[in-house]
């Protein structure tokens, strides 16, 4: 069943159900991939999340530990598992969206694909600033114990603690780019995003101590300062959206629908 006809409505269950099928085994191909050439390379991204640790060794006593026999082996294949998810995304993404676009009108695969071209960037930019801050973050923590006392980290408690580092401070980038498509879809109006910014500091901060294992104000901050500095901007152009809107409804002869075209 082709996806024209899938577009036109036409398609039946038993069609979606092949499609999905189809879609379903590219995906799981691509991100056995990717998780295979994530595991050729644990050694080297193990190596640069051990790097602040052996940088704080030149100070004091510390190391990374496991304590379970298997407990290498588990990090090893944790570390491939999201590397392969990481590698693996623009294929799945692309099978996943490719699977849901016939059902969508021209008006929202519109907004799909600017939201889309937004969002990729911003969480990749935010991933980067995530792995940018955590050597620091760190230091700055680690730097509270006194230097006759130990370091002994489990590691894999300060790997998850890097992913998720990781993870939080690139969805936090994505933030604005979701709250300027729900504006274009006259879902959410500057003016109640402008009105609810003490109930979005609550979300924020709540957000950062869900996602920062060690629940540490430094960890916080660094997540939700980029999160609240974002969360501004897309006030900001959603304002000038609503405006722009707002002339052009009162400078047409007739009403218009409110668009995202600013």
């Amino acid at each position: 069943m082709s996806t024209a006809t899938a577009a036109r409505g036409t398609m039946p269950l038993a069609g979606h159900v092949r499609e999905a099928r189809r879609r379903a085994v590219r995906a799981a191909v691509s991100l056995i991939v990717g998780v295979a050439i994530g595991f050729a390379l644990t050694d080297q991204i193990l190596d640069i999340l051990r790097a602040p640790v052996e940088e704080l060794a030149l100070s004091r006593d510390a190391s990374l530990n496991f304590d379970t026999v298997t407990g290498a082996f588990d990090l090893e294949l944790r570390i491939a598992l999201f590397a392969g998810v990481i590698v693996s995304s623009p294929v799945w993404l692309r099978e996943l969206f490719a699977y849901l676009a016939p059902g969508l009108t021209r008006r929202e695969k519109k907004y799909v694909y600017g939201f889309s071209a937004a969002a990729a960037p911003l969480f990749v930019a935010g991933c980067v600033f995530g792995f940018t801050i955590f050597p620091r973050m760190v230091s700055v923590l680690a730097g509270f114990s006194s230097d006759q006392d130990s370091t002994i980290l489990n590691a894999s408690y300060y790997v998850d603690f890097v992913m998720k580092i990781v993870l939080a401070t690139g969805i936090a980038f994505v933030l604005p780019a979701l709250l300027v498509m729900l504006n274009c879809l006259g879902i959410l109006s500057a003016h109640r995003l402008r009105s609810s910014w003490r109930l979005s500091v609550v979300g924020i901060a709540l957000f950062s101590a869900l996602v920062t294992p060690a629940a540490d104000v430094l960890s916080m901050f660094l997540v939700a300062l980029p999160m609240a500095t974002l969360f501004g901007a897309a006030v900001v152009i959603t304002e000038i959206h609503d405006r722009r809107a707002a002339r052009r409804i009162l400078t047409s002869p007739k009403p218009e629908l409110t668009s995202c075209s600013a």
